[in-house]
């Protein structure tokens, strides 16, 4: 009898949280099958399968809090699942009903009143439902027979009479006619989010300060030279990678903004970590290019579209996200226009790019329409003073109108 242990954590992350089990006790899985996820502060952890066998007894059940390199189940390698063991399921099929046993009781059948509140329910409801907190059976059904369907369940139509409660008995949902109140509880992530915004907004002396960049001269050398770089590279040019190499050009000359606070010291690091605010399904996650002065533009373009995929999946693992000495946060793909990005503690500044719109400037004397986009930094005023953050921003903006500064190192 082999062992299935939780992850080993890194010292960050104290524990996590049993999200979904993919297996039930007895079913046989193959190697690397996927088994349960562990939520942590940080990222959901996958636990696999260590060889080909059967998951023999389930330890840690969903929403049990779990240490790191914790027993959660036990496994018989090289076994065969038993005739009763429930069979494997595709998770968008409804599982076969349940047929209730019949017992005796004094020599007359009695039907048993075993039915589970979820028969009929396939394991993507379930799992839609406990991701939700609502009941499918206060769901409006469109599948064969009125059985409510994982689309069902992504965009709930509640019955007319459904009174929702959560396991505490508070309500979960509530619905009167067609006005309905949902009440779920924050996921573990969600939660670090919110502690770690409301601690940078209380415990540093944060303050931003905004320029705008004419985008002109980037979208005209991205116009010309995309389909050439794309063809060399394998990847498609965006804005961010020049951002990136400019933001880095930026903290090299004005080290106090790539610094972080340790307590009463001050940390001024010798390597450029920058982290790329990335929205997923399951709340921001900051992924870290790390070296990003010893990386090439396709490098950078390349490393943050597998980060951008990696997040929508839920494949982000600690080591993609811990560190990191400056945060990019681009609210501009979302059409943003201005914006005061928070701080991403220990780290001492944060750059914000937003939406580029086309408006009138001012051009040596003549009014021309050009495409601009708002720049903000926040940065800690504890450790940053207002002149270096300025003069870090008007470099940052100088770089990005004139990319040939960086080729010659100007």
């Amino acid at each position: 009898m082999a062992e299935i242990k939780a992850p080993v954590f890194p010292e960050s992350v104290a524990d996590g949280t049993i999200v979904e089990w993919h297996v039930t006790e007895g079913q046989q899985v193959n190697r690397d099958d996927l088994l349960a996820e562990i939520e942590t502060d940080k990222v959901v952890l996958e636990v696999v399968a260590p060889d080909n066998g059967v998951v023999t007894r389930i330890v840690k059940q969903v929403d049990d809090t779990v240490l790191s390199d914790e027993l959660i189940a036990e496994f018989e390698a090289g076994a065969s699942a038993s005739a009763e063991a429930a069979p494997a399921v595709d998770p968008d099929q409804p599982a076969a009903p349940v047929q209730p046993k019949q017992e005796t009781d004094g020599g007359e059948p009695v039907q048993a009143s075993a039915e589970s509140d979820h028969k009929d329910q396939s394991p993507a409801v379930r799992k839609a439902a406990k991701e939700s907190g609502v009941d499918p059976k206060n769901v409006e059904g469109s599948g064969r027979g009125g059985r409510v369907t994982k689309t069902d369940m992504s965009n709930p139509t509640l019955k007319a009479d459904s009174s929702i409660t959560s396991d505490s008995g508070r309500p979960v949902a509530e619905a009167v006619g067609e006005r309905t109140e949902k009440r779920v509880p924050m996921t573990r992530l969600r939660k670090t989010i919110a502690n770690r915004l409301l601690a940078a907004s209380q415990e540093t002396a944060m303050l931003t300060t905004f320029n705008e960049v004419n985008m002109k001269p980037l979208m005209d050398m991205r116009t010309k030279y995309k389909d050439q770089f794309e063809k060399r590279h394998g990847t498609r040019l965006g804005f961010m990678s020049l951002f990136v190499k400019a933001a880095t050009e930026a903290l090299k000359r004005y080290p106090a903004v790539n610094a972080s606070l340790d307590g009463d010291d001050i940390v001024y690091h010798g390597y450029y970590d920058i982290g790329v605010a990335v929205s997923s399904n399951r709340g921001l996650v900051v992924p870290v290019l790390r070296d990003t002065d010893r990386m090439s533009m396709a490098d950078v373009e390349a490393k943050i579209r597998e980060f951008g995929g990696k997040a929508q999946e839920g494949k982000l693992g600690l080591e993609d996200m811990v560190g990191g000495t400056f945060t990019i946060s681009n609210g501009g793909v979302f059409g943003s226009l201005m914006s005061t990005p928070i701080l991403n503690p220990p780290q001492t500044a944060i750059l914000g790019m937003h939406a580029i719109n086309d408006r009138p400037m001012a051009v040596n004397g003549e009014v021309k329409i050009l495409p601009m986009m708002y720049l903000a930094l926040s940065y800690d005023h504890r450790m940053i003073d207002g002149k270096e953050a300025v003069q870090f921003l008007v470099t940052l903006k100088e770089l990005v109108e004139d990319p040939t500064m960086l080729l010659l190192d100007l």
